[in-house]
């Protein structure tokens, strides 16, 4: 039996919508891979290269997260803590939001600006407008973290700790693992499963 026109147009719409939202082409970057480099524009106008960060530090936090996704607010103040918990430390922490403003306009690069100035971020937010940095390492959701050592080399991967609700946290995957990349040991636990909202992917990525 032919399926109503009004039921094919539904599927056509949803199918479409999903290619539109796909995520990246690549899996995540492997643990002990070079992490890509990039030059982003930040909230404060200048560009930013990851290799300046790196050279400067033992351990340099990569987080891809937005404006409008919950998680990534409800992580805000953490990331604005452990910033301030290794001020004194060879840490340097980079924000990315990679978002396509056509899917999500609540993260477009003013509203960056905006958020950035209202929340006093102590670390760069930088903008991947065209998703070829996410892409690069593989991001899937805001928050998704990559830990890299003072070679630029992956060294753990996936969530910030295990519950966006303090009083429950049980497990502090990136403390840990900072931690171990200062003290010269192993990282304890090397990927974890990021948890968020989806980036949001620009209609490119359907052919990518």
């Amino acid at each position: 039996m032919r399926a109503a026109p009004s039921f094919i147009a539904l599927v056509t719409v949803i199918v479409t919508a999903s290619a539109c939202l796909a995520g990246p082409k690549d899996a995540e970057l492997e643990i002990g891979a070079k992490g890509p480099g990039f030059k982003l524009k930040g909230t404060d106008g200048d560009k930013h290269a990851l290799a300046d960060f790196v050279k400067e530090s033992k351990a340099t936090v990569v987080v891809f997260t937005c404006n409008s996704c919950p998680y990534s607010k409800a992580y805000e103040p953490v990331l604005i803590e452990l910033a301030e918990k290794y001020t004194d430390d060879p840490v340097s922490f980079v924000l990315i939001n990679s978002n396509a403003v056509e899917v999500q306009p609540k993260d477009s690069y003013d509203l960056m600006v905006k958020r950035a100035q209202e929340k006093q971020f102590p670390f760069p937010y930088l903008y991947d407008e065209t998703q070829e940095v996410a892409n690069a390492y593989g991001a899937q959701r805001t928050p998704h973290v990559f830990l890299l050592d003072s070679k630029g080399v992956l060294q753990y991967r996936g969530r910030i700790d295990d519950n966006a609700k303090r009083d429950q946290v049980k497990q502090y995957d990136l403390i840990n693992a900072v931690d171990a990349l200062l003290t010269g040991e192993e990282v304890p636990v090397a990927t974890t499963k990021a948890f968020g909202c989806t980036i949001k992917w620009s209609k490119w990525k359907k052919t990518s």
